[in-house]
C-alpha cells in the first residue's frame, strides 16, 4: 500500500512542479536563476504619473532609466564579487542581478524632458508630470447665447 501510494505521489509531485507556470512573470516574481522583479506602485495624480519601485540595498547608481516613444523603461544590472584568502585555501564569490520594467504612458500625456527621478531609503521613485492639456478640468458653465 505504502509503494502504490508513493506512485501516485511522485507523477503528481513532478505534474504540479513542471505546470506551475514558473516562468510565467504575471504569476509569480522570480525568475528560474532566483532573482526577484522589484515591486512596483503607479500613481496618478492629477499633475503627474509616479512609479515607487522597491529596490532596497541598491544605490542610484545602479539604475538606468530611459524614456521613448511614451515608454518609461528602468532597468538595473549590478555585480558583486567577494574574495577571501586564508592559509590554505581561496573563495571567490561572485553573483549577477539585472531587471528591467517597462511601461507604457498614454501618447503626448507626459512632458518627456521633466522626467525627475529620486532614490531614497530602498525605493526608486519616478516623476512624470503631465500636460496641462491632459490634467483635469474645472467644470465650467456653458452660457447659452
Amino acid at each position: 500500500m505504502l509503494a502504490k501510494r508513493n506512485e501516485n505521489y511522485l507523477p503528481s509531485f513532478f505534474d504540479r512542479f513542471l505546470n506551475n507556470e514558473l516562468m510565467d512573470w504575471g504569476h509569480s516574481n522570480f525568475s528560474s536563476t532566483n532573482t526577484s522583479l522589484p515591486a512596483v506602485n503607479v500613481k496618478e495624480t492629477a499633475d503627474d504619473f509616479v512609479i515607487e519601485l522597491a529596490a532596497p540595498g541598491m544605490e542610484k547608481k545602479d539604475f538606468k532609466i530611459k524614456f521613448k516613444n511614451n515608454v518609461i523603461t528602468i532597468s538595473s544590472e549590478r555585480e558583486n564579487e567577494k574574495e577571501e584568502k586564508k592559509e590554505s585555501y581561496t573563495r571567490r564569490e561572485f553573483s549577477y542581478q539585472s531587471f528591467q520594467r517597462s511601461f507604457t504612458v498614454p501618447e503626448n500625456a507626459i512632458i518627456g524632458d521633466k522626467i525627475e527621478a529620486k532614490y531614497n531609503n530602498g525605493i526608486l521613485h519616478v516623476t512624470l508630470p503631465k500636460r496641462e492639456e491632459v490634467k483635469p478640468q474645472p467644470e465650467r458653465e456653458i452660457k447659452i447665447s
